[in-house]
């Protein structure tokens, strides 16, 4: 006896999945088609073509898995512990700090480097 377990997307996940796609690329012509209607109103298509492509793709076995990665995501992000203001402050000065040295440390270089060059090659004298 062998059971059949399936790996990838079924025939109709990729289905559901084309119909989504489907289903907001309608919203999206429907936008450009209707451009006498209210701008407002075809706004209001385009987002109601999202919504619907959403709901079915999240019906797929992917838009299941992408549901419980963000889920599990959110349940991580709720872990950090994030910095004080003060501990984000000093960083941020920190940072900006060495930037600071780094760029004038590197135009130093390219001084030098093209002042090399120039005395080397007799150019820009």
């Amino acid at each position: 006896m062998s059971t059949k377990v399936q790996t990838g997307p079924s025939p109709l996940d990729t289905v559901k999945l084309l119909l989504a796609a489907l289903v907001l690329l309608g919203g999206i012509v429907a936008y450009y088609y209707f451009e006498d209607e209210s701008v407002l109103l075809r706004a209001a298509g385009v987002l109601t073509g999202l919504a619907l492509g959403v709901v079915i793709a999240l019906q797929s076995t992917q838009g299941r898995e992408l549901w419980r990665f963000i889920q599990g995501a959110r349940v991580e992000l709720r872990k950090v512990i994030w910095p004080t203001r003060q501990e984000a402050m000093q960083t941020t000065l920190t940072v900006l700090v060495f930037v600071l040295i780094l760029g004038i440390f590197f135009w130093g270089l390219d001084f030098f480097l093209l002042w090399g060059s120039a005395a080397l090659t007799g150019r820009g004298s």
